[in-house]
């Protein structure tokens, strides 16, 4: 098995290396009259679709609201859900849940890093 820091060296080559690609792909499309023109539609395209959806959200008022609690009770419980999970696996336990069709769901844990300062 590798050590872990060269597997990490060789991640933060990749991603300087994407970077550096990345840029040069935004300079060449910055440079391009085309693209330049496609860009300034699109803009006055999606301001005429803004204004759209704020005129359909203005009639349904009553409808984006709860559609806001909705959403703000889905993060909850999923937040929720994911503590209970981190709990019942750190105590040993069997964590699983079913949908409604009979589909068995286990959770899936990752790790990242953060720098620290």
């Amino acid at each position: 098995m590798k050590n872990i820091q060269e597997i990490f060296n060789r991640i933060q080559e990749i991603k300087k290396e994407q970077k550096e690609l990345r840029k040069s792909y935004r300079d060449a499309l910055v440079n391009s009259q085309q693209y330049q023109k496609v860009i300034e539609e699109l803009r006055v395209l999606k301001d005429k679709k803004r204004s759209i959806e704020d005129a359909m959200k203005s009639e349904s008022r009553a409808e984006m609201e709860k559609l806001d609690v909705l959403k703000n009770d889905l993060s909850t419980d999923m937040e929720l859900l994911s503590d209970v999970a981190l709990s019942s696996y750190a105590k040993g336990e069997n964590v699983s849940v079913m949908d409604g069709n009979e589909n068995k769901y286990e959770p899936v844990f990752r790790v990242n890093f953060k720098r620290v300062y």
